[in-house]
């Protein structure tokens, strides 16, 4: 069993619950480890959520040998009335428009940029 994740401390814009759902979006067939280190959550942590989301009904599984497939409702009302209107697909698709806006964003430094200056200068 991996190491448990250091806590967050202070408040955050997602809840975990979202985040296991985006991790969920961007591969339906990770593994609860993957997720928990992706989310910086314990694999029980992340259990749980899976299970609230099943009960709730935005998210069900498949079992294909010793792995999961996990299919999202897309349609689900989110449950704030704050959010009256918005689906599941609306949420995970702000947040997966977010990772294209990131992956795009000029880094400040990168190993690979830093290689090919030192290439194109003559020294290595």
């Amino acid at each position: 069993m991996g190491a448990v994740p250091e806590p967050h401390a202070g408040w955050t814009f997602l809840t975990n619950h979202a985040r296991v759902l985006a991790a969920i979006a961007d591969d339906p067939s990770i593994r609860i480890r993957d997720i928990a280190a992706h989310c910086r959550l314990t694999e029980r942590a992340v259990q749980r959520i899976i299970a609230d989301l099943e009960d709730a009904g935005y998210l069900s599984h498949t079992r294909q040998g010793r792995s999961n497939t996990y299919r999202i409702e897309p349609s689900s009302p989110l449950r704030h009335p704050a959010e009256a209107g918005l689906t599941v697909a609306t949420l995970l698709a702000v947040l997966a428009q977010h990772d294209e806006q990131r992956d795009k964003r000029p880094r400040p430094w990168s190993p690979v940029a830093g290689l090919e200056q030192g290439a194109e200068s003559g020294t290595h």
